[in-house]
């Protein structure tokens, strides 16, 4: 089921120029169950010279030809779903329901962006003088590099790839180099469905160093990242060196409110079960566990109840809830914010450390009585600990919602209508989810605001960063 992954340029699948690999470890058993190619310079160069070769070819195909092809792609990755999502799940973790959503959102988003493609219109501004023309035209920008992350391989890289082909780009695709499989079967399926060599490549290597040499070259006019906000900025600021367009998607913090007007059982219920998705290794994953006064101890003893009932294991298990961190650099991060929660006075309700020796699977945990100066409550955990908080008014909530420079999602629970209006009109977010968990719909928006980046991938915003304006006026003589 898991086989070496190869680069894919001008093409063709392909080992790098000097042969070497990188393992991938299956993070359940810590074993290695593959391995994936290593680009070097060269590579690149071959892959910048084949997606500049391929941006006009692809630019001038109709965007009905482009939708067919797409839609195409997507009914090819459906039909492969199974597969595909035991390799994800074998190399990132999560349980197998989990990757088999991502797989099949992952084609629907395909469908999607095809659909949007189509309509990508311009528009005719009525001039001010007699026999003049004002015409508005958008264009595709030209070729794009996509930096993308290991907790959703396939979502993160169906985004950027299909508002990029959809637009008329050509994109090289720099995918994680933990979890390799997946992104290469998502471009396959594009392969299959006939698209034409060059428009869309996939490599792999040492990060900073693709990054470094693919931003700044005359090539590429586009960039787009998902990751951690320091990484994050670091590309913008290269990015923004040589005047090319970014979008950024970076770290959060979620505040989850739960007020004490709301139906707390099911709060509880929906937060138990939402929070350790993918273990927590999610970037709108609530983080901050914001309760009403009135509400906390209902909410504290129910949201433990659920967490009670999470079975820990190998993502291929069919009783397994949650799996594994995906590598052990999460697993020592999160023994290190428990410990500082603990010298800070913060009580572990549930959970707290590492569950055996094999593999990097780590207790779903509960922390209350949490000091403001506790880690937790400052920095993006991505992982299963959970910090629960009283809070008083609403006042007072959303200055803590808004307290810390991430902005990405929020999520508040009241049966208020006035509430949740306020609130979602006070908190300082991209995303703002209500009484339930609805975000990252293929026809929705998804992006966020200060330190969680700018510009947005998703409904009818994201195929807007893959293109240009034009504006074209004449006068008749």
């Amino acid at each position: 089921m898991y086989t070496d992954t190869l680069l894919h340029i001008d093409g063709a699948w392909t080992s790098g120029a000097r042969g070497r690999t990188h393992d991938v470890l299956n993070p359940a058993s810590g074993t290695v169950i593959g391995t994936v190619a290593h680009a070097e310079t060269s590579d690149l160069d071959r892959a910048l010279l084949a997606a500049e070769r391929a941006f006009p070819v692809w630019r001038k195909t109709s965007v009905f030809d482009r939708y067919k092809l797409m839609r195409k792609a997507a009914d090819l990755f459906r039909a492969r779903a199974e597969g595909v999502a035991r390799r994800l799940t074998m190399e990132q973790g999560k349980p197998y329901l989990e990757a088999l959503g991502e797989v099949n959102l992952g084609a629907d988003l395909i469908d999607w962006f095809a659909e949007e493609g189509r309509r990508a219109y311009g528009r005719i501004v009525p001039a001010r003088a007699d026999h003049v023309e004002q015409l508005v035209f958008r264009e595709p920008v030209g070729p794009v590099a996509a930096f993308t992350p290991w907790n959703f391989p396939i979502n993160q890289v169906v985004r950027k790839l299909c508002g990029a082909v959809a637009a008329g780009c050509s994109v090289i695709i720099k995918a994680p180099e933990e979890t390799p499989a997946s992104p290469a079967d998502l471009v396959q399926a594009f392969i299959d469905a006939g698209m034409p060599p060059g428009v869309v490549q996939l490599v792999y290597g040492v990060p900073a160093e693709i990054s470094s040499y693919l931003i700044p070259h005359p090539v590429i006019r586009k960039v787009t990242f998902t990751g951690s906000t320091p990484v994050g900025k670091h590309l913008a600021a290269l990015a923004g060196l040589h005047m090319k367009r970014a979008t950024m998607e970076l770290g959060g913090h979620a505040p989850a409110v739960v007020f004490a007007d709301a139906d707390v059982d099911l709060a509880a219920k929906l937060l138990s079960a939402f929070k350790f998705r993918n273990a927590g290794q999610v970037c709108t994953s609530p983080t901050r566990f914001l309760v009403q006064r009135p509400a906390y101890d209902r909410f504290v003893e129910g949201f433990v109840k659920g967490v009670d009932k999470l079975v820990v294991g190998d993502g291929l298990d069919p009783a397994t809830r949650m799996g594994p961190l995906a590598n052990a650099r999460r697993v020592d991060a999160m023994e290190r914010l428990v410990q500082d929660a603990r010298e800070c006075g913060a009580t572990v309700l549930r959970g707290g450390t590492r569950i055996g020796t094999v593999g990097n699977f780590f207790q779903p945990t509960v922390l209350t009585n949490v000091p403001p100066q506790t880690r937790i409550l400052h920095e993006e955990p991505f992982g299963p600990i959970v910090p629960i908080v009283p809070f008083d008014t609403l006042d007072e909530v959303i200055a803590e919602s808004n307290r810390l420079p991430f902005g990405l999602a929020a999520y508040a629970f009241t049966s208020s209508l006035r509430t949740g209006q306020d609130y979602a009109a006070g908190v300082e977010s991209g995303m703002v989810s209500i009484n339930h968990f609805g975000l990252a719909l293929p026809e929705l928006p998804f992006g966020g605001v200060k330190d969680s980046g700018y510009g947005s991938e998703g409904g009818s915003e994201g195929l807007d960063a893959y293109l240009n304006t034009k504006l074209v006026t004449r006068a008749g003589v």
